[in-house]
């Protein structure tokens, strides 16, 4: 049965071998080996929203593991004009081995997935976006060596993608994590109580007050778009990740790529790890990729 990654919940049954496997990789091709090939298999990136980090991770993760990445701009497709999305996956399906959707909508990942052979990859929608999760989780596990009992704070926009897959992903490793965001900007409720629903042992917690953050805090993420300006506008005014939040969380707590994305707040430390994790996205994609092409372990729970 194909194996399709539409939320990280669809990663629950083995996210740790993965970020192994991926840690694994990287060591061996840092250290002049060679990854383990999938063969002459192709990928097709279909993309609507544009992202550069996501593109290049994908193309090279493929190009280590021995196949080929075809960039497809989801604006030539015309999904729901000239080509419907189910007339898109079936064609595909014949063309490529697997299939990465950056989309708009949710729904529309759902939807090439159900009609797609082939497995389908979320590579971000407006409800989650797994492979980056995936790609901060292997970073993490590779600063701090271990997930469980990582203290692990996001602060800005509870409500959208990266937060939702962030609640998930920390309760599925055992991680504590804290969301601090204005309350009408809170994750959705399905999120939120799935996450406490399979927390391992571990606490979800939620808040408005940026006086949460505390010295156990070992990780901090945020939106790329919670920009330095951006805080200063409406509701997010004192949300931003800056060095009043450094000097809040632990002296040893390192800043993920999304936190830095268009501001360095912090110090050169934390960009350097800003840098670190970007290139993890590689690792991640590519040990993601070997175990939904290769053979892997549960089907999506969203068909």
């Amino acid at each position: 049965m194909k194996r399709d990654v539409i939320s990280i919940l669809d990663l629950k049954d083995d996210i740790e071998e993965i970020i192994n496997l991926g840690l694994e990789i990287k060591r061996k091709v840092k250290s002049g080996g060679s990854a383990n090939g999938i063969g002459e298999r192709f990928l097709g990136m279909i993309f609507e929203k544009s992202s550069t980090g996501t593109r290049i991770s994908f193309e090279i993760a493929m190009r280590v593991l021995g196949g080929h990445a075809i960039f497809l701009n989801g604006k030539d497709l015309q999904f729901g004009k000239k080509e419907s999305i189910e007339d898109v996956a079936k064609m595909l399906s014949g063309y490529v081995d697997a299939i990465v959707y950056r989309a708009c909508d949710h729904n529309s990942v759902i939807e090439l997935a159900r009609h797609a052979k082939v497995p389908v990859i979320n590579g971000l929608d407006n409800e989650e976006h797994p492979c980056q999760v995936l790609a901060d989780f292997l970073t993490i596990k590779e600063k701090k060596e271990r997930l469980g009992g990582i203290n692990f704070a996001y602060i800005g926009e509870g409500n959208n993608s990266i937060a939702h897959s962030y609640l998930l992903g920390c309760a599925m490793v055992g991680m504590n994590i804290l969301v601090i965001s204005p309350k009408e900007h809170w994750p959705k409720d399905f999120y939120l109580q799935k996450a406490k629903d399979i927390a391992k042992g571990s606490r979800v917690e939620i808040t408005d007050s940026m006086d949460a953050l505390n010295k156990d805090i070992e990780v901090v993420a945020t939106d790329s778009r919670m920009l330095m300006e951006w805080e200063e506008k409406g509701n997010f005014r004192g949300f931003a990740v800056d060095e009043n939040v450094a000097k809040r969380v632990s002296p040893n707590a390192i800043f993920l790529h999304s936190t830095l994305d268009q501001h360095r707040a912090v110090n050169g430390a934390v960009e350097s790890i800003m840098f670190d994790d970007a290139e993890n996205r590689v690792w991640a994609q590519a040990a993601l990729l070997r175990r939904v092409l290769l053979g892997g372990k549960s089907s999506s729970m969203w068909h």
